[in-house]
């Protein structure tokens, strides 16, 4: 039925024309270099692209007011996205320097906890002529609280004040360039609860307006620069502008001269080490780590280097859940196929992919070594007393992990 032409038919059909020419070509970057030319892989890139096209409009619209704030999680075990390591959560609400908002919530068990205001995101990483890392990403810390940082009641409930005159506790500042929330949760034992997170502007006496043409072809621009940067952003940018990130130009190894150690990341909590590896089908991976004592994470991530499939799969590990051979070292094992090894890396059939470190509450970095072997020999490369599984304790340890994770997410 026809109801004749509205005023902004015309810019409202040209901006959904825009997305979709933008979503199309975003899929064209599936079949980049960066991403290995096999099945799995090429399938992988555009699930990378519909799992990111499924939360394009939240952040682009339905989150997006500041005035009117919302916890938004844009990772899950079914979205992946910005590198994201597969033992933390990650959520984020547009805030902005004019309200003051309240944050409250209960705290769960998760072993580390960081909330974070995010400032201005300029065009250029500071201090170079690079672009930023695409939308929602780019902008730089400007305060944090850490979750011990937090005062909580005896049932564990808390409120911290976001923005506003200075509060001696429980308290963020904001400035003018604020513009979110940026909270991470990591953990480490299974069966570890989460904290549980809602914000509101304080103040908030009216409803939230609906969205006018001019803001929905604003909302309709911004998904598609998403959706593009992301496809043209992963991994190139990292491998170009990362401090902590390797590139392909030092395969199967963490090389010692790129670590993200400095002030910006202690606000953020960690200092970060990463490596790009290929195996082929007969070969596996070794990799070492002197045992140390804090609270780091090992994480597994596909040619995009969204995290592996860590509902289902041993992708990840903490100091909680690996296990340390008698000479004090830390043996990980990437295979295709399972090695009866506990702490087995699951490649998902990938031929390439990375594998991230991070080290939190601290800025000591581990030193690595890495053996590349064959699959059949790997018994001929670790100890006598190497930690094996069977295959009905791999089951067990599956099953764990699986309802760890839906614990974690409330699945």
């Amino acid at each position: 039925m026809a109801y004749g032409e509205g005023p902004d038919d015309a810019a409202l059909q040209a901006a959904w024309d825009r997305f979709c020419n933008q979503l199309r070509q975003a899929g064209l970057s599936a079949f980049k270099d960066a991403n290995p030319a096999n099945p799995l892989q090429r399938a992988d890139a555009f699930r990378f692209l519909t799992q990111n096209l499924g939360q394009a409009f939240d952040l682009a619209l339905e989150t997006r007011d500041p005035a009117f704030p919302q916890i938004h999680r844009f990772t899950t075990p079914t979205m992946k996205l910005g590198g994201d390591l597969a033992d933390f959560t990650y959520r984020q609400a547009w805030i902005c320097g004019d309200h003051v908002y309240r944050l409250s919530g209960k705290r769960g068990t998760a072993r580390w906890l960081n909330v974070t205001v995010q400032g201005p995101r300029p065009d250029r990483i500071p201090g170079t002529a690079w672009p930023s890392l695409h939308e929602p990403f780019g902008d730089i810390p400007e305060a944090n609280l850490f979750g011990h940082q937090i005062e909580a009641d005896a049932d564990g409930s808390f409120e911290v004040i976001v923005g506003g005159a200075p509060r001696e506790k429980n308290w963020l500042p904001t400035t003018p360039g604020t513009r979110k929330l940026f909270i991470r949760e990591a953990f480490d034992a299974w069966g570890e609860t989460p904290t549980t997170f809602t914000v509101e502007r304080l103040g908030m006496t009216t409803v939230r307006p609906l969205p006018t043409p001019a803001r929905m072809i604003e909302a309709t621009d911004w998904a598609g620069d998403f959706v593009t940067g992301l496809m043209r952003d992963w991994p190139e940018h990292p491998w170009l502008t990362s401090r902590g990130v390797c590139d392909p130009a030092c395969l199967n190894m963490f090389p010692p001269d790129k670590i993200a150690n400095d002030g910006s990341d202690a606000k953020r909590g960690r200092m970060a080490a990463h490596m790009v590896w290929h195996l082929e089908p007969d070969e596996a991976l070794i990799v070492e780590m002197d045992w140390h004592s804090g609270f780091w994470l090992f994480g597994m991530g596909g040619a995009m280097m969204g995290s592996m499939d860590f509902l289902y799969r041993p992708v990840s590990y903490s100091p909680a859940r690996t296990r340390v051979d008698e000479d004090g070292v830390v043996r990980l094992v990437l295979a295709h196929q399972d090695p009866g090894l506990h702490n087995w890396l699951d490649t998902q059939g990938f031929s390439d992919g990375n594998l991230t470190y991070r080290n939190l509450m601290s800025q000591a970095g581990a030193i690595f070594r890495t053996h590349l072997v064959k699959a059949v020999d790997l018994p001929d490369h670790l100890p006598e007393g190497t930690a094996k599984v069977t295959p009905d304790e791999r089951a067990a340890l599956l099953l764990e992990r699986y309802r760890a994770i839906k614990l974690r997410f409330g699945l």
